[in-house]
């Protein structure tokens, strides 16, 4: 049962408490009073160094939509471990996947391949400035992406911060410069009207429009289809270009969420899925516009290089792992995130605890509220809810899934339907529990 404070784990921390600020690299592995650390992945589970098992619904924040060691990636990657990692030359690879994602989107005539989601962003963010000679950007409250200081305006402000008819431009890291906070216009998600409003005051400067169709961080609610419409409509009226960040939600359907939502962004940044569990980012979009990365006339208006951006082992992951996600694929994917939803929202009721499920395809958001979660504010925890997903979470993971602390869930391909009934019994049984704190 966790916690054990004889656990290896609880060892493992205490020793990386040393040599790693707060013992982790990333903030998001980060739990009290501490995390489990894995040893190995096969499929949809994971085993830690306990010899603990369990099923994995974080599958590394919705990066492994295969889960672990699946034997045409493991192929894939072993082979081109034999030719070499990484080179100071250009490799068929790249343009291998490259031309896969171009077909695949009908938004992107060529793609710009970096190493993070975070790198995507920025380097969307950079393009947007270069191609229009804008300073600013726009971009939606609580929505996270990734690192970049513009991009991370914003994104946890407290009610107390919020503007009382608009949001406000907020530092989310300590020693985010003031022009920071000047540059980035900070609209609502999922009010199209207030949003337009938005972004006509101040579309002389504006550069693009970042958005996330259904942001992770904001709640993880879909995007009502009018005001995605809005954002195209504006954006063009204005002169600046819509920035679909689709590093999560790329993994909603063979075109991603721009195909769902019939929607034609100018720039796409995408990441996690299309590296086949390596590190990966990249930027598409429209010809005229990815032009700013092009080095043929001499410097381009973007100059953009990476050592390990686009190494052939990543590439040929993300290929082996991007081709096995045809039609089919989705459909099951989405069959189980539908199963996984309606069995956990049954179980809400049935333990008459307050909240229900968020959510499309194979994603899925737990929240404790018993209101409409549309955006940041409505997603917003109060005490007692926040009490009741730490409750959840624990009695989760002491029943066999992992799934992140903030409730999200991400489903893989190697689940079966005897994995998804064993979700949502360990999600009931976890409900019982928040249940007996009522």
């Amino acid at each position: 049962m966790y916690p054990d404070s004889n656990s290896s784990s609880q060892k493992m921390y205490d020793r990386a408490l040393a040599s790693l600020p707060g013992g982790n690299s990333r903030t998001t592995i980060f739990m009290k009073p501490y995390p489990i650390y894995a040893a190995r992945g096969e499929g949809c589970r994971v085993w830690d160094i306990d010899g603990n098992v369990f099923i994995d619904c974080i599958n590394n924040f919705t990066s492994q939509i295969h889960g672990h060691a699946h034997p045409a990636l493991m192929a894939a990657v072993t082979a081109q471990l034999a030719l070499g990692t990484a080179f100071g030359l250009p490799t068929e690879s790249e343009v291998d996947l490259a031309e896969l994602l171009v077909a695949r989107l009908p938004s992107v005539d060529q793609v710009r391949f970096a190493n993070s989601g975070t790198e995507a962003v920025m380097m969307a963010l950079k393009a947007a400035r270069a191609h229009t000679g804008r300073p600013k950007i726009a971009k939606c409250e609580g929505a996270y992406h990734g690192s970049y200081d513009y991009a991370e305006v914003s994104l946890d402000p407290t009610p107390q911060a919020w503007g009382r008819n608009t949001p406000v431009s907020i530092a989310y890291a300590k020693g985010t410069p003031d022009n920071v906070l000047a540059d980035v216009v900070t609209i609502p998600f999922n009010d199209p009207e207030a949003a337009v409003s938005l972004i006509r005051e101040h579309g002389r400067e504006l550069a693009c429009v970042l958005v996330d169709p259904m942001p992770n961080r904001a709640g993880l609610a879909p995007a009502d289809r009018a005001y995605l419409e809005a954002l195209r409509k504006v954006t063009r009226e204005v002169g600046a270009l819509l920035v679909f960040d689709e590093v999560i939600t790329f993994r909603l359907g063979y075109r991603g969420a721009q195909g769902i939502w019939d929607i034609d962004p100018d720039l796409t940044a995408l990441g996690k899925i299309i590296g086949g569990g390596f590190p990966v980012g990249a930027i598409g979009g429209h010809r005229d516009v990815m032009a700013v990365f092009d080095p043929r006339a001499g410097k381009p208006a973007l100059p953009h290089g990476g050592t390990f951006s686009a190494n052939p082992v990543t590439m040929r992951a993300g290929l082996a792992g991007m081709k096995l996600l045809d039609d089919a694929a989705f459909a099951r994917l989405d069959a189980m995130g539908a199963a996984v939803r309606a069995g956990i929202d049954a179980a809400f009721r049935r333990h008459r605890v307050p909240g229900g499920t968020v959510g499309l395809g194979s994603l899925l958001k737990i929240h404790f509220a018993d209101r409409e979660i549309r955006d940041y504010r409505s997603a917003w925890l109060s005490e007692e809810e926040t009490r009741r997903q730490t409750v959840f979470a624990r009695a989760l993971l002491n029943r066999g899934v992992l799934a992140a602390g903030n409730g999200l869930m991400a489903l893989s391909t190697p689940m079966t339907d005897a994995d998804i009934d064993a979700i949502i019994e360990a999600a009931s049984g976890a409900l019982g529990e928040v249940a007996s704190t009522l």
